[in-house]
């Protein structure tokens, strides 16, 4: 005897109801929200004291906890913790092209692509009350933030953090340098090439 194609349809969507109502649906969603777990401060009765939440151990500290303390100084302080060098200055340089140019730019006058689309124009690196703060200071606002910018302590550690404020540094000295102050081989640079500018302009009058 031949079955029917509409009666096995009928039997196979019977079976499939069969089987889906046997099935717990959290259980097949698998979701993680629901897994047992502590929340936050929760009570737990695993413990003694009730507390999901377990207290540190007596006399430890987190890991990497007492360096990063030896590169912290007060807000007012001017010291720098670290030895400014090139290696230091070409860190501050990447690390700064990475996390301070969207909005501070690259030159650090404010004028970073953020102020392009609209967002608030930061103040520049080269004005006399930025050029006259502590290096303290740029280490807080950058540890907790400032205003309508927030803290980068979590993405960028200590150390990161003083190569960024000496590149500024460098950048602030760019702008403001005496040529007296200036090694002998950039003030013949510098000499040269105010030379080959004034042959230019009276070549141009001569025209």
């Amino acid at each position: 005897m031949r079955i029917s194609a509409s009666i096995t349809r009928e039997f196979l969507l019977a079976a499939c109801c069969l089987l889906l109502a046997g099935c717990n649906a959290e259980l097949l969603r698998q979701d993680m929200a629901n897994q047992p777990k502590n929340k936050p401060l929760s009570e737990s009765d695993f413990f003694a004291d009730g507390r999901s939440e377990r207290p540190l151990i007596e006399n430890t500290v987190a890991r990497g906890s007492i360096t990063n303390d030896e590169l912290v100084v007060p807000k007012d302080s001017n010291a720098f913790p670290l030895p400014v060098n090139q290696k230091l200055l070409e860190r501050g340089e990447e690390r700064y092209k990475i996390f301070c140019t969207p909005c501070h730019g690259l030159q650090g006058d404010g004028n970073g692509m953020i102020v392009e689309r609209g967002m608030k124009h930061p103040p520049s690196y080269h004005i006399d009350r930025l050029r006259q703060a502590p290096n303290g200071y740029f280490y807080d606002v950058v540890t907790n933030g400032f205003g309508a910018m927030y803290s980068y302590s979590a993405q960028i550690p200590p150390k990161d953090r003083w190569a960024i404020i000496a590149y500024v540094r460098a950048l602030q000295l760019s702008r403001n340098a005496k040529a007296s102050e200036l090694p002998e081989s950039l003030r013949s640079k510098i000499s040269s090439a105010r030379g080959e500018s004034r042959a230019t302009k009276s070549e141009g009058a001569k025209e």
